[in-house]
């Protein structure tokens, strides 16, 4: 009963509608990586590795040298950088693009099995 009622209300909102229209399907991951995905993914990749282990060695180097100023400041730009770093590789790797697809799948099948 409770759940005919989520459907229909569901179902009456046109962006569910227009949300179910076209199927969604996940062949986009079945392509092959282009350059740019690869690159973009190694990008994210090096943003995590050089993100943390940067922030340790300043915060090891702020305390061998007594100077607090070393990890105060370069702690935030490190991270900052990482960040930025990230940012370019899922911009490069088209993150939102195939966060939408997968999203947009996602809630396809969890709609179908609610109506």
């Amino acid at each position: 009963m409770m759940r005919k009622k989520i459907a229909e209300y569901l179902m009456s909102k046109q962006y569910i509608q227009n949300l179910m229209h076209p199927p969604a399907d996940l062949s986009e991951f079945k392509e092959r990586p282009t350059p740019r995905l690869i690159a973009g993914l190694i990008l994210m990749a090096v943003s995590y590795i050089m993100g943390w282990p940067v922030i340790a060695a300043l915060s090891v180097l702020a305390v061998w040298w007594t100077e607090p100023l070393i990890f105060v400041i370069g702690g935030p730009v490190a991270y900052a950088l990482s960040c930025v770093v990230f940012f370019i590789g899922a911009w490069l790797a088209r993150a939102p693009h195939y966060l939408g697809v997968l999203t947009r799948y996602s809630l396809q099948v969890v709609l179908k099995k609610i109506l």
